[in-house]
């Protein structure tokens, strides 16, 4: 079955070469947004399994869209569209839950392969969105809160934690410590239910945080 993809740029021909190319690629584009605040109107009726969303729109910007769209469905993965890797929109994207983002400059089939990953959960954390990540755990407390004593990961967890902080895919994950891609899944709910994230960027962020893992 194609992934149902959501477009949202207000660039009329932009969007088109995506579509066309995307097309192409085996994705189903089900709509077309042209600003931020009918890129979540869309997205709350068409229930799209990824949305690829510009930063720069009128009216709502891109990650105010994202924000507002998370806080309503956020299981609807969101990949962020950037002119420039600017770090601070990077960051922006992040804390309103962008799982993954793209330069514009980038090719057909990068875009491709990461709206597949994050259609499918499995978004990986690239090198540019850690040290991204690195800045902010830099920004917040670093003492611990007095209830992550409450948020214990096991030995196996913390595995896992780190193979996604290095950057690897949930397949990776599972040859790494040989176990089953489903055995990866069930380890990471466990994950976000104790660190109180809701993905995989978030589950990391928090435990750099609390000294569980390390960036590199």
């Amino acid at each position: 079955m194609p992934i149902r993809l959501l477009l949202a740029d207000d660039h009329r021909m932009l969007r088109e070469g995506l579509r066309r190319s995307l097309t192409d690629e085996g994705f189903d584009v089900i709509g077309e947004a042209s600003d931020g605040a009918e890129a979540v109107t869309m997205a709350s009726s068409l229930r799209p399994d990824v949305v690829l969303m510009d930063v720069t729109m009128p009216e709502v910007d891109g990650v105010e869209a994202t924000r507002r769209l998370q806080a309503a469905h956020p299981e609807i993965p969101v990949v962020m569209l950037t002119m420039h890797a600017d770090e601070s929109v990077i960051a922006n994207a992040m804390r309103a839950g962008a799982v993954g983002y793209l330069v514009k400059d980038c090719s057909t089939d990068e875009i491709a392969q990461t709206l597949r990953e994050a259609a499918s959960e499995d978004t990986a954390l690239s090198s540019g969105l850690a040290s991204v990540m690195l800045e902010e755990v830099r920004r917040i407390d670093p003492e611990p809160a007095a209830d992550d004593a409450d948020r214990v990961v096991t030995k196996r967890e913390v595995e896992v934690l780190q193979l996604i902080a290095d950057g690897c895919s949930t397949q990776e994950v599972a040859d790494s410590l040989y176990i089953s891609q489903k055995t990866v899944k069930n380890h990471l709910a466990s994950i976000y239910q104790k660190l109180d994230a809701r993905d995989r960027t978030q589950a990391v962020l928090q435990a750099v945080r609390m000294g569980i893992v390390r960036l590199t």
